[in-house]
């Protein structure tokens, strides 16, 4: 996915110009003060295009079709690497209305004012969200896990303020959506053997064989992993290393590149995917849904739980400082469609979860959510969104519950204070 796809064009209408010249700011700001609901087909008079850019897990076609059929707003979606993503929401400001990013990406982006926070008021579900982004927390008496979680990024001090607060305020930077605990990927009929720990994608059995992913933000932080399972390293905080440790792990990376453990880097989902179900790779970071790929294809592929936990993502959507009049209703309108309920319930049959658990409940039906959420085994066939079989009566999904993957969360994607100094050097490895 690194080469941008624009995969639902803009229908032919209004400009934006005429648009908020004509009446429907007006009916934008009815629409916004929550005076009328269930108006797709207003949205649908003032032909709203919203722009919308992101990483492919999450800007899909069947969304934008669902949104323009509920909400008659027509959304025109590009998809990116994580990198590209994080490069273009600063340098581009102009060239999207909501950016659908990843928190470690809204660190970098909030400060430059490239996106506008929200008013928790504006968004009908705030209340559902769980507490995980609010406070950091899965239960009260979880620990925050380290990197950057997504609640220390996720609201800022006011209206115009660029500081991200210490404590939720009326003021978001982004609307949480999507994320996931994430682990190794394994081919389980060509391993041969348990895979238990982060550190056995280093065993000399696999030379050759394995792969991470080359994204610096996210591939440092499962060396962290590795290299704290290997007793190589115990790290003050793996997501905020000091250089000396950065030094120490891309020491190690660069070592094992050379005596050829790793077959490739890869930095697109379909990439993952290729390497696994090729047998190319037995053995490499994966995405949940990657996996769930593979094995769609007919191939032993499993997300293996590892003794060490989880390496944790999130993500959200967040609104362009641009946005104002008719568009900026439109886009509130959205967000709190999206959170509604049938996008969540889509997210959680791909294998992540929604924010707004409670309204994606009622869009799956009790077998889904005992499979995808509690960690029950299947009744019946269990479906992808599009109506593959994934999984047959009787299966348990890898790592179980929502409560047991989420609440095993190690690290955090993050962004480090050295980050500049960490991508640097990362890219040294990829280069070595």
């Amino acid at each position: 996915m690194t080469t941008e796809t624009t995969s639902t064009k803009a229908e032919k209408g209004l400009s934006r110009r005429t648009l908020l010249k004509t009446g429907a700011a007006a009916v934008g700001a009815i629409a916004g003060s929550g005076a009328i609901t269930g108006f797709p087909t207003i949205w649908a008079k003032t032909n709203i295009t919203l722009r919308q850019f992101g990483t492919g897990v999450s800007n899909i076609n069947a969304i934008a079709e669902k949104c323009k059929a509920d909400l008659g707003i027509t959304l025109e979606m590009t998809a990116t690497d994580s990198d590209a993503a994080a490069q273009r929401a600063v340098t581009q400001p102009d060239s999207y209305d909501i950016a659908d990013i990843e928190y470690w990406i809204a660190k970098k982006v909030f400060p430059t004012g490239a996106l506008q926070p929200m008013d928790v008021k504006k968004l009908k579900y705030y209340d559902k969200i769980v507490p995980l982004f609010i406070d950091g927390k899965m239960k009260p008496d979880s620990v925050i896990a380290q990197g950057t979680a997504p609640h220390t990024v996720g609201f800022v001090e006011a209206q115009g303020s660029k500081k991200f607060a210490k404590e939720p305020t009326q003021w978001m930077t982004m609307v949480p959506t999507i994320y996931n605990a994430d682990t190794l990927g394994i081919r389980p009929d060509l391993v041969g053997r348990d895979i238990s720990s982060w550190a056995d994608i280093m065993d000399p059995k696999f030379k050759g064989k394995t792969s991470i992913l080359n994204i610096p933000s996210i591939g440092i932080m499962d060396a962290a992993m590795i290299m704290e399972a290997m007793g190589n390293l115990k790290y003050a905080d793996k997501g905020n290393m000091t250089k000396e440790e950065i030094d120490k792990t891309i020491e190690f990376l660069i070592k094992a590149k050379g005596d050829g453990q790793f077959r490739a880097f890869w930095k697109s989902f379909d990439e993952s995917v290729n390497l696994m179900a090729s047998g190319e790779v037995v053995i490499q970071s994966m995405w949940s849904p990657a996996v769930a790929a593979v094995r769609s294809k007919g191939i032993a592929c499993k997300y293996q739980p590892l003794k060490e936990g989880y390496r944790a993502w999130g993500g959200g959507l967040g609104l362009a400082s641009h946005l104002k009049g008719a568009e900026l209703d439109a886009a509130y309108e959205y967000i709190n469609w999206y959170t509604s309920g049938w996008v969540g319930g889509y997210l959680n049959r791909q294998g992540y979860y929604s924010a707004c658990m409670e309204t994606a409940k009622g869009f799956m039906t009790a077998d889904e959510w005992g499979y995808w959420i509690e960690g029950k085994p299947a009744q019946g066939d269990i479906l992808s969104p599009e109506g593959k079989v994934m999984e047959k009566a009787g299966a348990v999904r890898d790592g179980g519950s929502f409560e047991a993957r989420m609440g095993a969360v190690a690290c955090w994607n993050s962004v480090m204070d050295e980050d500049r100094y960490m991508v640097r050097r990362w890219n040294e490895f990829i280069a070595a």
